[in-house]
């Protein structure tokens, strides 16, 4: 299991712990305040930076070792996310009371277009998202947050996943669980960090295996995965996927091409 299990997990997956869902949570003044300036003071501020990141990493190949740690240490404390299949969503958003679609600010931030792939859950009548200020989309606050049930958002995501997009579960102020994303590279500031080799967010707590078996070395998969973690090997003559386990982020995506069905998930062993 990845730190956050062991600090906030009570011996579960971190983000199966109802705590970090808790009212208690919420009730937090320090936690109220950076939801409500959450857009402007993390998303806005943090377009900014990975652009400036960008472009100091196409010149020098590598970004200086104090500045990661610090990026990585400062997201781990208020906005940090992990890497979750669909397995996970249908559990997670079948339990809540109430699920929200909202704007993507990752999007809106650079593209100032909406895409709603964003999905907020609450396990109580008292819902964090009310803090949010969607002012920030131009959007009045009660035309910015979309109820949905339960079914309708894990549908939803079903097909953002068929599509191409990650599923990445975020924290806002760590252990609180806020926002469950659906992302494409380029367009998701978490991703595009890992691009600049900044990790803001954790390796799912599964990770794709291949049964060499079933495999037919079509390459499918090796074109549909974001993070570059499956190859081709030869074995005795025939070409077979190969997974790396250091590089798999554990999305689960490559299942979605494989006609063949060789591909699964299985725990990862950190």
């Amino acid at each position: 299991m990845c730190e956050f299990c062991t600090e906030h997990g009570d011996g579960k997956v971190w983000f199966k712990n109802a705590d970090n869902y808790g009212r208690d949570l919420i009730s937090d003044l320090a936690r109220r305040q950076y939801i409500n300036d959450f857009f402007t003071t993390t998303i806005e501020a943090g377009a900014a930076t990975i652009g400036r990141l960008e472009t100091l990493y196409g010149k020098k190949k590598k970004l200086p070792p104090r500045l990661v740690n610090g990026m990585v240490a400062q997201a781990k404390k208020e906005h940090f996310g992990q890497v979750v299949t669909i397995e996970d969503i249908r559990e997670l958003v079948g339990k809540a009371a109430t699920v929200v679609r909202l704007p993507c600010a990752c999007r809106w931030a650079s593209l100032k277009k909406e895409n709603r792939c964003c999905y907020s859950v609450s396990y109580s009548p008292e819902a964090w998202y009310k803090d949010l200020n969607m002012a920030y989309f131009g959007l009045a606050q009660d035309q910015g947050l979309e109820s949905l049930t339960p079914d309708e958002a894990i549908g939803q995501m079903e097909k953002l996943g068929q599509d191409g997009a990650v599923h990445t579960i975020w924290t806002m102020i760590t252990p609180f669980i806020g926002a469950i994303c659906n992302c494409q590279p380029g367009d998701c500031l978490g991703l595009r960090t890992l691009a600049v080799e900044v990790e803001t967010m954790f390796r799912g707590e599964q990770v794709a295996w291949v049964d060499e078996d079933t495999c037919t070395g079509c390459g499918v998969c090796e074109d549909a995965c974001h993070f570059d973690a499956i190859t081709s090997v030869d074995r005795s003559g025939e070409h077979k996927a190969h997974i790396h386990p250091v590089a798999c982020f554990g999305c689960g995506l490559c299942r979605n091409v494989c006609a063949s069905e060789a591909l699964s998930m299985v725990t990862r062993h950190y």
